[in-house]
């Protein structure tokens, strides 16, 4: 399949879609992205998804780590991390077009336990499971954009959404674990891995982020000594663990005064920071300007 197909179909959707997008489907979990302009730097969280690439250039920053990727390629995300994203590449005449697919964990672990009788499968996944990576980009051609292809046709006609969406989404985990980096995707899923182990971390940092919790601590709940935990999180997500929950705080934090009109103090208390200067100081080292005056421009509309 040409990525010309892809294009016209996301094209014709987007045509057809009020703004600028990001516009929401019928489909649960998939998004469809449009700019016809080069944004500045969005601070967001990702949950497990396949992140196509249409038409234009984007790059994407989680922890240390930034990733570039443009047409005719995907950021692939295996577990919820925090990030800094920005369009690099768009304009009125061929604006950025992308798709945001979220995975079905339980479809992929599904089709990863179909897979384990292959023993080529096993071995690929096992000689680099505990080394998993949460993030990388891949070549989006070939099945994978047949996939992508079909599931935009699919939203022609909303009511075979149900039927045979999950299909799609099973054969999007199908072609990822027997992909080249199988063993990134899978590991996510084994209940034995130690990335797996690391996951069900972050789920509880999601859940506890305004606590004050210790690396001992989240290393007894992994199963891990604490060095070889701090290794794997680290491995996996490219930040430490206080660091991914400095980001959540900071996060929410920006969301409450942006949502719920809370002030600074209030936020910053409410997402666990004893000390209202430490709070701003961090704040503007993340988002670039002190809580205020970041609200402010946001409902402005500026950014």
């Amino acid at each position: 399949m040409s990525n010309d197909a892809l294009l016209e179909a996301v094209t014709r959707y987007t045509d057809s879609q009020p703004g600028d997008g990001p516009y929401l489907t019928p489909v649960n979990g998939v998004m469809i992205l449009r700019s016809n302009r080069e944004r500045q730097p969005s601070h967001l969280i990702f949950k497990p998804a396949l992140c196509i690439i249409v038409q234009g250039a984007k790059w994407t920053i989680f922890g240390n780590q930034r990733f570039h990727y443009r047409a005719g390629q995907a950021l692939v995300v295996s577990v919820e991390m925090p990030a800094v994203g920005r369009v690099v590449e768009a304009s009125r005449t061929q604006p950025f077009l992308g798709i945001v697919i979220e995975f079905d964990l339980a479809v992929m672990r599904d089709v990863l336990e179909g897979l384990a009788a292959s023993e080529e499968t096993h071995e690929a996944i096992g000689a680099s499971g505990e080394a998993a990576r949460g993030v990388f980009v891949t070549d989006f051609d070939g099945p994978l954009a047949d996939c992508a292809l079909r599931l935009m046709r699919l939203l022609d006609t909303p009511k075979a959404i149900p039927m045979l969406y999950p299909s799609i989404m099973r054969e999007i985990c199908y072609w990822l674990l027997t992909g080249p980096r199988a063993a990134d995707v899978a590991a996510i899923v084994l209940g034995n891995s130690h990335a797996h182990r690391v996951v069900s971390v972050i789920h509880s940092l999601r859940n506890r982020f305004a606590e004050n919790v210790r690396i001992e601590e989240l290393a007894v709940q992994a199963q891990m000594s604490p060095s070889a935990f701090h290794r794997q999180f680290k491995t996996l997500t490219s930040m430490t663990p206080l660091q991914y929950q400095k980001q959540l705080r900071l996060l929410e934090a920006r969301r409450l005064m942006l949502m719920d009109a809370a002030n600074a103090e209030t936020a910053a208390f409410q997402v666990g920071y004893e000390s209202a200067s430490q709070f701003s100081r961090e704040y503007a080292r993340m988002f670039g300007a002190p809580p205020r005056r970041d609200v402010v421009t946001l409902r402005a509309g500026t950014v």
